[in-house]
């Protein structure tokens, strides 16, 4: 099993990059909150990897934090979710918000994932509402769907795209009000 991979970012085509770790280049998979996070390409990088043995393939998955990999391999026992939904899962959500949904068995929103549909955010939300508890033991307080919606929506009609918009709404911290969300969010993107 290949546990976790520190080398030089060679390449960055999402959802792909390619890792060169002593002369071998791995080709990993990635969500793309992993992406957004990356330093530039020629910069060192550290992934923590999950090794996925097909019968025709060997896929290596890259996560920036040790919980995303948790709850990628969380993802993957729930029936009817491989690791292209999972990998859509936690690009669309913060591991956060992933926690909150299935914690206040939001369904509706968890259907809003390309590739989920309601059978399989409900049997998520079975399988998963006491795996993907805080690992610290503190409570989860997620924002607002709602309030995050707003947010991502404002965003796309400042010109930003959806994905951008919710990748980096993904990125403030709870309990803001709409509008120090967005400056937040705002803040957040020129700084990049």
């Amino acid at each position: 099993m290949i546990s976790r991979i520190i080398g030089i970012l060679v390449e960055k085509t999402p959802p792909t990059l390619v890792v060169e770790v002593g002369g071998l280049a791995y080709e990993i998979e990635a969500p793309m909150s992993t992406i957004y996070d990356l330093p530039e390409v020629g910069e060192q990088v550290t992934l923590h990897t999950h090794l996925l043995v097909r019968e025709d393939a060997h896929l290596l998955y890259g996560f920036g934090k040790p919980g995303e990999k948790t709850a990628f391999r969380q993802l993957l026992k729930v029936n009817g979710i491989g690791a292209k939904i999972a990998l859509a899962i936690l690009s669309a959500l913060s591991l956060d918000e992933l926690r909150g949904l299935v914690a206040s068995e939001d369904a509706a929103r968890l259907t809003k994932v390309p590739g989920i549909g309601r059978k399989t955010a409900e049997r998520l939300i079975l399988e998963l509402r006491d795996k993907l508890a805080q690992t610290d033991g503190s409570a989860v307080i997620a924002p607002k769907p709602s309030l995050i919606e707003d947010a991502v929506s404002a965003l796309i009609s400042l010109g930003y795209s959806e994905r951008d918009a919710r990748a980096s709404v993904s990125k403030v911290e709870d309990g803001l009000t709409l509008s120090e969300m967005i400056r937040q969010t705002l803040q957040l993107i020129s700084s990049k």
